[in-house]
C-alpha cells in the first residue's frame, strides 16, 4: 500500500520593530539576561497593555504581500496555558478574527511545475521568553524576548514533500526580509517553524493522526523532520498501528522526533477576548497607504533582473532569495555593464569564498569598485580568466588593490599581434603532428597549441588570439 504525506507549517516570525508589543521595552536581541522586560511584559498585576500600532502595520503589509483579505475589525484575545516562559500563565494573541487570512503563496519546484500553498490565517501575538537548559536538574528562564511582537502565519495542509515545505519557506522568508517587516535570522530565533505533519493511503482508507514538531530553526530541520515522521507513520500504519496524536520535537543530532506531549486542542486554550485591550478598526485608507508603499517583491525583482539584465531565470533566483545579495548585484551592474559576466561571478568565486570563509558582504575586505576594476581587466582583455580568479583570491584575503596585485605579479596580459604570431610560429614548427591532426578535423589539438604557447608566454599571451591565429595558419 502506497502513501502520500500532509503537511501544514505554522511559521512565527518576530516582527523588526524597536519596541515590544505591548510595551516600550526595546526588541535588541543579545542583552543581558532579563534586562529588557518591565511589569507589562512580565504581566505583573496592575500594568495594562497597549498594542504597538507597528505591529499591526506590519501585519497588515505581509497580509497584502501574500493576497491575504484583510480584517476591517479585529481583537485580541487569551490563550490560557501555563508554561514557565509565560510569567503571566496566558498569551495575548488572536483567536476567532484573525488581521489577516486567506492568500497564498505559489511555489516553483526543480522540474518547473508551480503550485499554490494556501494561507489560512495571519495574526499577531506576544513572544514567549526563552528556557535555558543543560545545568543539571536546572532550567533558567530569560525573559527578554517575552512580549516581543509576532506574526504567525498559518497554511492550508496543501504540502506534500519536504522540498515543497522548504521551496515555500524560502519564498516565505525572503519576502518577509523584502518588506523589512522581520530581520528572518532563523539562528537568533526571529523564524521559527512547526511542522503538523501526518500521511494517507492513495485510496483514502488510511490515514494517521497528526504530528506536531515544534519550533524548528533551520531549513534542513523542517526537511529531515518531514522525512523521519513519513517514514515513521508509514511504517505504523503498515504494522496496522497508528501514530498518537502528539507534539513532538527534534533531536538534531540523532535526526530524531522525541515525544514532549499529547497534542493539545482549541479548547484546552480557553480563549476569551482580551479584557485589558480594546478591539480595533481597520479603514480602507490604512490598508490603502500600505498597500501603496508596499516595496518591489522577490519575484518581481526576479522577472525585473531577467527583462533588465538580461539574466537567465537561474541566476536571477539565486541572486534576490537574499536582498542584500540582489543589491550587491545591482551596484555593481551600475558600474559595468556584463550583468551575465557580474552574476556568473558572484554565484561562483564569491559566494564560494564567503561560504568557505564564513563571512558576510558587509564583512569584505574590498569594495565594489574594486570589482568594478578588476572585472573590466577582465573583459578588455588585459588579463586572463585565470589571473583574474588569483587576483580576486589576494583582493578576498588580504584587501589588496587589484591593479596592484596585477603589477606585482606581472599577470597583465600580453595582446601585441607580432610577440604572439611568433610565439605561435615556434610552437608550429615545433609540433608538425598536431597541425596535421587539425586538419584532419580533430579539433582538440588546437586546444593543444594554445596550451604549449600560453606555456612559452608563462600565462600572458592572450589565448582567444591565440587560437584565432593558430585556427588561421593551420
Amino acid at each position: 500500500m502506497e502513501f502520500k504525506t500532509i503537511v501544514g507549517l505554522e511559521i512565527h516570525s518576530e516582527l523588526k520593530t524597536k519596541s515590544k508589543i505591548f510595551c516600550g521595552c526595546t526588541t535588541e536581541f543579545g542583552g543581558e539576561v532579563n534586562t529588557q522586560c518591565c511589569p507589562v511584559c512580565l504581566g505583573l498585576p496592575g500594568s495594562l497593555p497597549v498594542v504597538n500600532k507597528k505591529v499591526i502595520d506590519f501585519a497588515i503589509k505581509t497580509g497584502l504581500s501574500f493576497n491575504c483579505d484583510i480584517a476591517r475589525y479585529s481583537k485580541m484575545d487569551r490563550k490560557n496555558y501555563f508554561y514557565p516562559d509565560l510569567v503571566k500563565a496566558y498569551q495575548i494573541s488572536q483567536y476567532d478574527l484573525p488581521l489577516c487570512s486567506n492568500g497564498g503563496i505559489e511555489i516553483e519546484k526543480a522540474d518547473g511545475t508551480k503550485k499554490e500553498i494556501r494561507l489560512i490565517r495571519i495574526h499577531i501575538e506576544e513572544d514567549t521568553g526563552k528556557s535555558l537548559h543543560g545545568l543539571e536538574d536546572v532550567s533558567l528562564l530569560d525573559y527578554n524576548r517575552s512580549g516581543v511582537g509576532l506574526v504567525e502565519i498559518v497554511t492550508q495542509p496543501d504540502i506534500s514533500t519536504s522540498e515543497e515545505a522548504v521551496l515555500f519557506l524560502d519564498e516565505l522568508k525572503a519576502t518577509l526580509e523584502y518588506l523589512e517587516v522581520s530581520d528572518v535570522k532563523m539562528e537568533q530565533g526571529s523564524l521559527r517553524c512547526d511542522v503538523n505533519v501526518n500521511v494517507v493511503s492513495l485510496d483514502g482508507t488510511l490515514k494517521s493522526n497528526i504530528s506536531e514538531i515544534k519550533n524548528l530553526n533551520s531549513f534542513k530541520a523542517v526537511q529531515k523532520a518531514i522525512e523521519f515522521e513519513t517514514i515513521r507513520h508509514t511504517e505504523l500504519l503498515k504494522k496496522g498501528e497508528n501514530t498518537k496524536k502528539d507534539t513532538r520535537r527534534w533531536d538534531s543530532e540523532n535526526n530524531t522526533t522525541l515525544f514532549m506531549r499529547d497534542k493539545q486542542h482549541v479548547q484546552d486554550y480557553r480563549y476569551f477576548p482580551e479584557p485589558d485591550i480594546v478591539d480595533f478598526e481597520i479603514s480602507e485608507e490604512w490598508i490603502q497607504d500600505i498597500k501603496d508603499n508596499l516595496p518591489e517583491l522577490p519575484k518581481a525583482r526576479k522577472n525585473r533582473f531577467m527583462s533588465e539584465y538580461g539574466i537567465p531565470a537561474y541566476d536571477a533566483n539565486v541572486l534576490v532569495r537574499d536582498k542584500k545579495l540582489a543589491n550587491y548585484f545591482e551596484e555593481i551592474c551600475k558600474g559595468f555593464k556584463d550583468a551575465k559576466l557580474v552574476s556568473n561571478w558572484i554565484m561562483t568565486e564569491l559566494l564560494r569564498r564567503m561560504n568557505l570563509e564564513e563571512v558576510t558582504l558587509e564583512e569584505l575586505k574590498f569594495s565594489v569598485e574594486d570589482l568594478i576594476v578588476l572585472f573590466t581587466q577582465l573583459s578588455e582583455s588585459k588579463i586572463s580568466n585565470g589571473s583574474a580568479k588569483k587576483v580576486f583570491r589576494e583582493m578576498f584575503e588580504e584587501g589588496k588593490k587589484p591593479l596592484d596585485i596585477i603589477e606585482e605579479k606581472g599577470m597583465a596580459q600580453i595582446s601585441d599581434d607580432s610577440f604572439i604570431e611568433g610565439l605561435v610560429n615556434e610552437v608550429l614548427v615545433a609540433n608538425p603532428e598536431a597541425i596535421e591532426d587539425i586538419k584532419n578535423g580533430k579539433d582538440r589539438a588546437i586546444g593543444f597549441l594554445v596550451g604549449q604557447v600560453m606555456k612559452k608566454s608563462r600565462g600572458k599571451a592572450n589565448p582567444q588570439m591565440v587560437s584565432e591565429l593558430i585556427k588561421k595558419k593551420c
